[in-house]
């Protein structure tokens, strides 16, 4: 997240075009039971984590978010490791929601309409690299069946000019991501990295998540 000129121009572009792309995106038509109650967590990766955390962190339902690392070994769970792209590691969050006031269907709707744009391949933005890739990383067979369905959902309904790139794999782990990167965005409002590229995302989730919007 080095910001040279070219870094900033490149992230001006992407976030323009992320904010011109409002399309309404469908309910998903699988979902996990209303009957579901409980504390339930979610692990996405799409792209810079502070960006995906500050998406989340808004959402009525959701309790906590924490940034970190999914896809590789607990060794090589280390900012500066996982920045040079070999660790199999991808920037990720983890997110701990209340079952019973959201589901993970809707988590799902809002990973792909405001969070990131799931057609980029191993980058997101200006950040590129395969730790920037967008993926979902599944606890279970139900969440599993449930992404998978709301990817083939999302084609066939042509909701994207380009093919979605999601990976949808199982979680081997979630490794917390070093202190300081934790509430970035919350913490460091006008950080040049944040202006660009987290606060665009924040304003297109309160448009079009609007009634998900913690009060």
């Amino acid at each position: 997240m080095k910001l040279t000129s070219g870094f900033i121009f490149a992230a001006i572009l992407s976030c323009t075009a992320l904010m011109a792309a409002e399309t309404a995106l469908p309910d998903p038509l699988l979902d996990s039971p209303k009957s579901l109650q409980g504390k339930q967590s979610a692990v996405f990766a799409g792209g810079c984590f502070w960006c995906t955390e500050a998406v989340f962190e808004l959402i009525r339902g959701v309790d906590t978010v924490i940034s970190g690392y999914a896809g590789g070994d607990k060794k090589t769970a280390h900012y500066e490791m996982v920045g040079e792209g070999r660790t199999n590691h991808a920037e990720s969050i983890q997110i701990n929601y209340d079952a019973s006031k959201i589901s993970y269907g809707q988590l799902l709707k809002i990973f792909f309409g405001s969070a990131h744009d799931p057609t980029q391949v191993n980058r997101q933005g200006p950040d590129s690299g395969r730790q920037y890739r967008s993926a979902i990383f599944y606890v279970n067979e139900e969440q599993k069946k449930i992404a998978e369905a709301y990817i083939a959902q999302l084609t066939d309904a042509h909701v994207f000019s380009k093919k979605i790139a999601t990976e949808v794999v199982a979680l081997p782990a979630f490794y917390p991501a070093e202190g300081y990167h934790q509430d970035f965005v919350k913490l460091n409002p006008n950080h040049p990295y944040v202006l660009v590229n987290s606060v665009p995302k924040v304003q297109k989730t309160k448009a079009m998540f609007k009634d998900w919007i913690k009060k």
